[in-house]
């Protein structure tokens, strides 16, 4: 997206600044109530993650959306995809969501949901950012939005995600450890696969409104690859602060990513004939992935990073897998976002139809080696001169690995990835463009 606000993750920054300043927030939700309002009336959901700065947003956004006349209903702390479904669930205009996703509790961001569960069309983000540049009204008394909470929500979700396997499914025996990197999964999540018979142990599950993806989470694994061993549990799940993205750990205590889930899961659906068309990744998926896929005869495309690009690309093709080696999996045969939760359903069952524990279901990729910088940059850009610099390595390497580079849709970086064969290569490489990014953007 090219336009003022919405970027490709909705509205995201540091509390406190442009754009994301309570007063911003309140026009934003007036903005949003203005630009649905129609002869029925209009609803919108509002859910967050942990962070502290929540509640004050919450509280801006629901003001916003009353002085324009809308109905607000509160969802509370919940994962981002719960969102997505309850939205279309209680059939509401729109579904708001207040978070960071991954990022620390210092930022926060407001993401949208349509009436069906997806992306708000063009139009209505056109309509909204419109009414952002102009005075703040409030409707007659008699037609101010009410505020309401919705007391069931998270059974709703709980019942959705479990849903998303057969019924009778039983992981009876299974030893998990959930990391809920103390953000939106740390009540759902634990409900979801207890209720479905696995012994759960927790880790990360108290959130202070501070400490969401703080050391933990699928950004920072290390002490659940630990724990994994210490406990012996057969398999630990990560989940990040709006729990979209989902990583794990093999009972060896290594970490399986979204591109290593990603196989497994279209594995188990071609060998159950159930995979529609093939695999959408991303510029960043390693190519292992697409060279697995293709010993199974599994078409495989590359979109843009980003959940968004993954969706759209999936559905001008008619498919329904995809995601990102981040963890962000897409299965749209179960829910229109990104669901950890449900990624995670799916990987379990495929283990569970092939008999095999994780460890050894990855061992059908085998990952070129990839060396990651991420620069931190006043003004993220790449330049000709950058674009020069990748080209310039990719002639070096002879054919045997790619250059990537990308600025971050979150946060003030630019993202470098080298690939090829030599570890230790690819490490030079990536090292001598991390320092060349530094220079020209700073």
């Amino acid at each position: 997206m090219s336009r003022k606000y919405f970027g490709t993750d909705g509205i995201r920054g540091p509390v406190g600044q442009f754009p994301i300043t309570p007063e911003f927030v309140l026009k934003l939700g007036w903005a949003t109530g203005m630009a649905f309002r129609g002869e029925q009336g209009c609803r919108v959901l509002i859910g967050k993650d942990t962070r502290i700065s929540g509640y004050m947003f919450e509280s801006a956004l629901e003001a916003g959306l009353a002085a324009a006349g809308a109905d607000v209903q509160f969802l509370g702390p919940m994962p981002t995809p719960a969102i997505a479904y309850l939205t279309r669930t209680f059939a509401a205009q729109a579904g708001i969501v207040i978070s960071a996703s991954h990022n620390p509790f210092t930022d926060n961001g407001i993401k949208f949901f349509g009436s069906d569960g997806g992306k708000l069309s063009d139009d209505i983000e056109q309509r909204i950012e419109a009414l952002l540049d102009v005075p703040m009204t409030v409707v007659d008394s008699s037609e101010l939005g009410k505020a309401s909470r919705i007391v069931d929500a998270a059974g709703r979700y709980i019942e959705f995600c479990k849903s998303s396997v057969p019924s009778g499914t039983r992981f009876s025996g299974l030893k998990l450890l959930l990391d809920c990197a103390n953000g939106a999964a740390y009540k759902v999540a634990p409900s979801v696969f207890r209720e479905l018979g696995a012994q759960v142990s927790l880790m990360a599950a108290e959130p202070d409104g501070l400490n969401i993806n703080k050391d933990c989470g699928s950004t920072s694994t290390s002490a659940l690859q630990q724990a994994v061993i210490a406990q012996k549990a057969d398999i630990g799940i990560a989940f990040d602060g709006d729990a979209d993205r989902v990583l794990m750990v093999d009972r060896t205590g290594e970490k399986v990513d979204g591109d290593e889930l990603l196989f497994i899961i279209a594995s188990d659906l071609q060998a159950r004939g159930k995979l529609q068309g093939g695999v959408v990744g991303t510029q960043m998926s390693n190519l292992g992935l697409e060279r697995a896929l293709q010993r199974l005869n599994i078409p495989f495309a590359r979109a843009q990073v980003g959940d968004r690009y993954v969706t759209a690309e999936l559905k001008s093709r008619g498919w329904q897998l995809g995601g990102e080696n981040s963890g962000h999996i897409l299965c749209l045969a179960h829910s229109t976002a990104g669901d950890a939760i449900i990624a995670a359903l799916q990987v379990l069952r495929a283990l569970q139809n092939s008999g095999q524990t994780l460890d050894q279901a990855k061992r059908g990729l085998s990952k070129c080696p990839q060396a990651l910088r991420n620069v931190r940059c006043a003004h993220p850009a790449i330049s000709p001169e950058l674009q020069a610099a990748c080209e310039k390595i990719e002639q070096q390497m002879q054919g045997t690995g790619r250059v990537l580079l990308r600025k971050s849709g979150t946060e003030p970086l630019i993202r470098v990835m080298v690939e090829g064969e030599n570890t230790v290569q690819i490490g030079q490489y990536a090292d001598e463009l991390a320092e060349r990014v530094r220079k020209l953007c700073n």
